[in-house]
């Protein structure tokens, strides 16, 4: 309990200081997760017999297609740009030609999945930070004090008040008596936010904590199913009374899209 408790504060102090410190050392820090998220999905499917994704191609083309994706805010260039990645996925097909593997599709659709699946969400939330043209971190600290208030009311009430099983055959200990505290609590930090976090008005807030509550919680599910589906426990090891880096961010990957949507379709 003290080793989880010492690894999620100083995860929580690094994630606050890098995103508000300035834009080089939020998309530093987002790069860095972003490649060790991807590996360590590699690594999870792997150890199932069927699945052999091209780890090392997979993973450079992570790192490139973020590199890309972060410099379009600050080049008109960079949208062009966009087509060197995405020509390196298209050439994960002719790679798995010279393997000799026995499932040549599966290993391609779990590569091309794995950049997607982390990427692209880490991607969307920089993107974030530049809602209003220059570079400013409300946004982007504040999903994430939703996601974490999120998780950890649902977690304080599945404990104590949880009676009524959310999604059993997934995840056992879920229940809706979590989400619903999860979403109380979240909606109560989303009116502090308001107050202090101008960029965006309450009825905003509000709505982006419930985006947060119901595809975090989904993309919670779907890392579940992904690890039964394997018969694991944990995605890694990275964090010490966390599991890896999946277990940590299986909430935002799945949520980002939806607030990015949302806020670019109300702008």
């Amino acid at each position: 309990m003290i080793t989880r408790a010492i690894t999620g504060s100083l995860f929580v102090i690094a994630i606050i200081a890098g995103v508000y410190f300035n834009e080089t050392v939020a998309f530093g820090l987002f790069a860095l997760i972003t490649l060790l998220g991807v590996d360590e999905f590699y690594g999870l499917v792997k150890k199932s017999k069927e699945i052999k994704p091209i780890r090392v191609w997979g993973t450079f083309s992570a790192l490139t297609l973020l590199i890309v994706l972060g410099l379009i805010p600050h080049s008109s260039m960079a949208p062009k740009w966009v087509l060197l990645p995405a020509c390196m996925l298209f050439f994960t097909f002719f790679i798995e030609l010279f393997r000799k593997k026995e499932f040549p599709f599966v290993n391609i659709a779990y590569t091309l999945l794995g950049v997607f699946y982390v990427v692209l969400p880490f991607a969307m939330l920089f993107h974030l930070g530049y809602y209003k043209g220059s570079y400013n971190y409300q946004l982007i600290l504040g999903f994430f004090f939703l996601l974490w208030t999120s998780d950890t009311g649902a977690y304080l009430s599945g404990k104590f008040l949880g009676k009524h099983k959310l999604f059993e055959r997934i995840s056992p200990k879920k229940t809706w008596e979590g989400s619903i505290g999860g979403l109380i609590l979240s909606l109560v930090v989303a009116y502090v936010l308001s107050i202090y976090f101008t960029d965006l008005k309450l009825a905003n807030w509000l709505i982006i904590a419930g985006l947060v509550v119901i595809f975090g919680g989904m993309g919670d599910l779907v890392e579940s199913m992904l690890k039964r589906s394997l018969h694991i426990k944990d995605s890694g090891n990275i964090l010490p009374g966390h599991g890896g880096i999946l277990d940590r961010f299986d909430g935002l990957l799945l949520s980002v899209p939806f607030v990015y949507a949302y806020l670019w379709l109300i702008r």
